[in-house]
């Protein structure tokens, strides 16, 4: 019964997944994009932690607090972009 729960959960984010993937791709607005690309890291890293329960191992932990490093880096670097019209600032 758990593993069964289990895939169903994973099988439910897997399709949140794919529809932000399509959130992502047809916009409408540069804000909604960002917005999916945050909930898709959102959605791999609870994927990640219950693939991780049901294998029965601690060896994802490291990749979820990377997944959830780059996400926030992630999200920073396209707000800076909407707002300023670039992410990295040069020298002049």
């Amino acid at each position: 019964m758990f593993d069964t729960l289990m895939i169903l959960s994973l099988t439910i984010l897997t399709v949140a997944i794919l529809l932000n993937l399509f959130r992502l791709v047809r916009g409408p607005s540069n804000a909604d994009r960002v917005q999916a690309l945050d909930a898709i890291g959102i959605n791999l890293i609870s994927g990640i932690a219950i693939f991780s329960v049901f294998l029965h191992t601690h060896a994802f932990f490291e990749l979820i607090l990377l997944i959830g490093i780059l996400s926030f880096i992630g999200t920073i670097a396209f707000a800076r972009f909407i707002e300023r019209g670039y992410a990295i600032e040069r020298k002049r």
